[in-house]
């Protein structure tokens, strides 16, 4: 019997998109044949080998107007040259080609919404670009039947906006083996001081980073490890040189996940200290989160609602009260000094790891495919 072939959309360069990754083999392991499209940067990484197929498209332009219209352009002409029993639609980004799609061809689409789109910092202070992306959302989500987001905040609003109920699957991870990751000296890392991270694919602005890099100016033995891409890196990388901050702030580009393991788990503390500046950050609950989690490494960060929920119910780190260098610097401290605390921290989090998981979380998903295997 010939298997049904799902086709998932997303816009980004697949290498480390952790959340699609995890959605495909749940498809896989449903029987679906599965084909994963995105995009190819000019200084996207070598694609890693994956159980399933993957298309990513070069594009004449890489941000802006230009970009959108280009990669929605290419993505219906995709859609349509490659029949498919099933669409995947990952961000309000790709949602417009998938729907038309799912309507011309009469297929099934399912929406999976990583963050409160709209409401992104790159959208807010652009009103009419906002508004073009309003109307997308606002004509096509309360005409969908199977929508899917990252926490129950983001889930609420879309409910209150357009009456849709959302699923909820965070972006856990599944649970690891830890043994064999490299070491400290082996990955390039100080081995006579504590390490401080923060790690992610989007360390874009007001993310707190621009803070945290200030706050090593204030801190003894403590060396910040930033790993990851985003747009704010070059802003970060003259602040380090301008405040003579070399030896404190280490910059580490795109991991693929399987050595991005070995860098969250030689670290000390794990940053997430997004501000509160607009709603999606306000309602944000970060993949690193659950990844310094998994690894063992107790947690500092913003008392967002989502992120502040974990961190209250499972007692695995602290809360910043400002974004204040200063206060940042006491708070991390404060944390790689108290011993106490450390070891309470530390025995919490092995055994939340083994609740919030992937194994579990995924349920969710099988439940929603299993319709369409």
């Amino acid at each position: 019997m010939r298997k049904k072939k799902v086709i998932i959309s997303v816009i980004n360069d697949l290498v480390t998109d952790q959340r699609v990754d995890k959605t495909a083999r749940v498809l896989l392991d449903l029987g679906f044949d599965v084909v994963m499209v995105g995009r190819q940067k000019h200084d996207s990484m070598r694609m890693p080998d994956r159980p399933y197929e993957t298309h990513r498209m070069r594009l004449l332009w890489e941000k802006g107007l230009f970009f959108y219209a280009e990669y929605n352009t290419r993505l219906f002409f995709y859609l349509l040259s490659n029949r498919s029993n099933l669409l995947v639609s990952n961000d309000l980004d790709t949602l417009l080609p998938n729907f038309l799609m799912s309507r011309l061809l009469k297929i099934p689409l399912v929406y999976d919404s990583h963050e409160y789109f709209t409401e992104t910092p790159e959208l807010v202070g652009r009103p009419r670009v906002q508004g073009v992306w309003k109307r997308i959302e606002r004509w096509i989500v309360p005409k969908l039947k199977d929508c899917i987001t990252v926490n129950q905040s983001i889930a609420g609003l879309f409910r209150n906006l357009y009456g849709v109920d959302f699923h909820v699957v965070r972006n856990i991870p599944a649970r690891r083996n830890y043994e064999g990751i490299l070491s400290r000296k082996e990955l390039g890392l100080p081995e006579d001081k504590k390490i401080v991270l923060m790690q992610g694919a989007g360390i874009n602005i007001q993310r707190g980073a621009e803070e945290a890099v200030e706050a090593m100016r204030y801190t003894q033995g403590v060396v910040l490890v930033i790993v990851g891409g985003g747009d704010v890196l070059p802003l970060l990388k003259t602040q380090v040189t301008e405040s003579g901050l070399e030896e404190k702030v280490k910059f580490i580009p795109k991991q693929l996940p399987e050595k991005l393991l070995s860098y969250t788990a030689n670290a000390d503390l794990g940053l997430a200290i997004d501000k509160d500046t607009n709603i999606n950050y306000r309602f944000s609950l970060p993949n690193k989160l659950f990844d310094y989690i998994h690894a063992g490494i107790p947690v500092l960060v913003s008392p967002l609602p989502e992120i502040k929920r974990i961190v209250d119910q499972y007692q695995v780190g602290d809360l910043i009260e400002s974004h204040d260098p200063q206060h940042i610097a006491f708070k991390i401290q404060e944390m790689l000094t108290d011993e106490k605390r450390i070891a309470t921290w530390k025995y919490n989090l092995k055994s939340v790891a083994g609740e919030l998981n992937w194994e579990t979380e995924k349920q969710v998903l099988v439940e929603i495919f299993s319709k369409y295997a």
